[in-house]
Order: C-alpha cells, then sequence, then structure tokens
C-alpha cells in the first residue's frame, strides 16, 4: 500500500540506532508533518536506514510531500502500527501545499486541470432518471 501526504515538517526527532536480533545495525529517524488543509493534523513518521540522509537537509518549516507505507505488527496480544516514508521530495519553504480534502488523502489534480471545472461523473444514470427501475 503506498500513500502520498504533504504538509509542512514541524519537528525532526534525533536519530536513533540499535543492533537487530541478526546482528545487523540500523538507524531510525521519526519526524512530524503538519498537513495544510482547513483542520490540520499532525501526523508522526519514521525512515529507515540510508533515508535518514534523505530527511538531514529538509529545515523545520519546509513544505515536504511524503511518499509512505503503513505497517502493523503485533506484540503481546497488542498491536503497533507506524508509518514508514521512504521518499521524500522538498516542495520549498513557502510553496503553498496543494488542495486537498479533510482527510488530507485525496490525489492531487493535474496542474494543467481548470481550476473551476466541475469533478467528473463517470457513475451511471440513476433508475429514475433513466426509465428503467432495475438495479442491474
Amino acid at each position: 500500500m503506498a500513500l502520498e501526504l504533504s504538509g509542512k515538517l514541524i519537528k525532526k526527532m534525533s536519530e536513533v540506532t540499535g543492533t537487530g536480533r541478526n546482528g545487523t545495525n540500523w538507524i531510525k529517524q521519526e519526524f512530524v508533518l503538519e498537513t495544510q488543509d482547513q483542520y490540520p493534523k499532525k501526523v508522526c513518521m519514521s525512515v529507515w536506514g540510508d533515508k535518514t540522509q534523505d530527511l538531514a537537509p529538509i529545515q523545520e518549516g519546509e513544505i515536504v510531500k511524503v511518499q509512505f507505507n503503513v505497517e502493523s505488527r503485533e506484540y503481546n496480544e497488542r498491536w503497533y502500527t507506524e508509518i514508514r516514508a521512504y521518499r521524500l521530495d522538498r516542495s520549498g519553504a513557502s510553496a503553498p501545499a496543494p488542495a486537498q480534502d479533510n482527510a488530507g488523502w485525496a490525489p492531487s489534480a493535474p496542474a494543467s486541470a481548470p481550476a473551476t471545472a466541475a469533478p467528473a461523473n463517470n457513475f451511471p444514470p440513476l433508475a429514475a432518471e433513466s426509465g428503467d427501475d432495475l438495479p442491474f
């Protein structure tokens, strides 16, 4: 499952390192984005391994587009969910975020689409409109 979210980077936590059960070293860094919606939401995400280098040059306050996966795992009959970012794109410190619905998960419209265009209606007409009352 690949998702995308744009927002302002409001906090970068310090890097965390460790050694796995199989003896390999790992590195992780968490950061917080704030969406640019009517009702902004804060989302904590993490980057792992060499992706921590992609986060390093990004300053707090910059607008960032993040592609990420959501992953859950069980431990002692409890579930833990993590948002793992795998791509970070800087949009610039003062660039406006693309318009999104209240949940912040809407796909962005193409840049060439006019702002006043009505959304395309690809649904068949309702039974009352078509004169056919059969549901299939």
